[in-house]
């Protein structure tokens, strides 16, 4: 005997096909992202090998609105030790897209994460959203040199790295110093 698989023997499953499609939405609806204006579409360390530093980099999307006079400030742990390395950035309602860079930093260390806590506040100064989270370099800081490779606007070869305009076969790499206990 043979059993055929017709449109009246699928039909017959097209209800419960469409309430499972159904819940599944629903319960994708639950899921809530951090309430806010912004949220955390990118981050990276950026390393730039040819002025010899480094900065965490962050992109914010903006997924809700944004009031005249509203800011984000960033607080970045800084690898070195210390106190955080802190951006601030003035927020437009216009602008879709936020980017962020620290100030240079030092010290990375591969694998490691450091904290990162972006606050928005509000025109009155008060706290209107609160996103954290961490990032961990690919990469330690010694794949830097240890001072430019280029100097000035038309990124002439630093005097003080190519001697006679010829490189080096190795450059001097960033250490970090060492910690005392």
């Amino acid at each position: 005997m043979t059993r055929s698989c017709g449109a009246r023997h699928l039909g017959s499953y097209l209800p419960l096909f469409a309430g499972l499609c159904l819940a599944i939405l629903g319960l994708a609806g639950c899921q809530r992202e951090a309430e806010g204006p912004l949220k955390l579409s990118g981050k990276v360390f950026i390393f730039n090998y040819r002025l010899a530093y480094a900065t965490y980099v962050l992109a914010l999307e903006k997924v809700g609105p944004v009031e005249e006079g509203m800011r984000v400030v960033a607080r970045f742990q800084n690898p070195a030790g210390g106190e955080d390395l802190v951006t601030e950035r003035k927020l437009f309602p216009k602008l879709d897209k936020v980017s962020l860079e620290s100030p240079d930093v030092t010290c990375i260390r591969k694998g490691v994460p450091y904290r990162i806590t972006i606050n928005v506040l509000g025109p009155d100064g008060s706290e209107r959203q609160r996103l954290e989270t961490t990032l961990a370099s690919t990469l330690d800081q010694d794949v830097l040199p240890a001072r430019a490779l280029v100097i000035g606007p038309a990124y002439e070869k630093n005097p003080d790295m190519f001697a006679d305009g010829k490189a080096p076969a190795h450059f001097a790499t960033m250490r970090c110093p060492a910690k005392t206990p």
